[in-house]
């Protein structure tokens, strides 16, 4: 055979082999290429639409802290109020009751004034008629001047 024969042959046997590739080793290959580069697209737009679901969950994520901040100094300044009114309340009735107290202490002590008054008179006219008998030589009935021993207890 010649060098064109075998040249014609080997073409027909390339063109076979074309023909039998193109026709059933081609198309899986571009199918699974197909599907691959479907999977990646798939993979990359999944990637991205999980990105934007991150951010806004951090977005709500940080929303919901700044409200549970903002809660918790309301429920703080609201705590330090009553604190301070629970203060302000129990000082109040802390002074009431120092008021209480000290008038109860000044009606004992008029009390006791008033009281230790009545006995200096009582004392007072009791010596008063004793200097007055010593200045009389005579006993003075007190039953008898009781009327001038209530004018002496009320001038004193």
């Amino acid at each position: 055979m010649s060098i064109t024969g075998t040249l014609i042959v080997q073409m027909i046997v390339f063109a076979i082999l074309v023909w039998f590739t193109m026709k059933f080793v081609w198309p899986p290959i571009t199918a699974a290429l197909d599907e691959r580069a479907k999977k990646i697209a798939d993979g990359l737009s999944a990637a991205d639409k999980a990105k934007a679901d991150l951010a806004v969950a951090n977005k709500r994520v940080e929303e919901q802290l700044s409200a549970a901040r903002d809660d918790a100094a309301k429920r703080l300044a609201d705590a330090e109020r009553l604190a301070q009114s629970m203060v302000e309340e129990a000082k109040g009735r802390a002074s009431e009751e120092a008021a209480k107290i000290i008038a109860a202490a000044k009606a004992e002590a008029e009390q006791e004034i008033v009281k230790a008054r009545e006995a200096l008179r009582d004392q007072v006219a009791v010596l008063a008629v004793k200097g007055a008998e010593q200045i009389l030589r005579k006993e003075v009935n007190a039953t008898v001047h009781a009327e001038l021993l209530g004018r002496l207890k009320a001038e004193l």
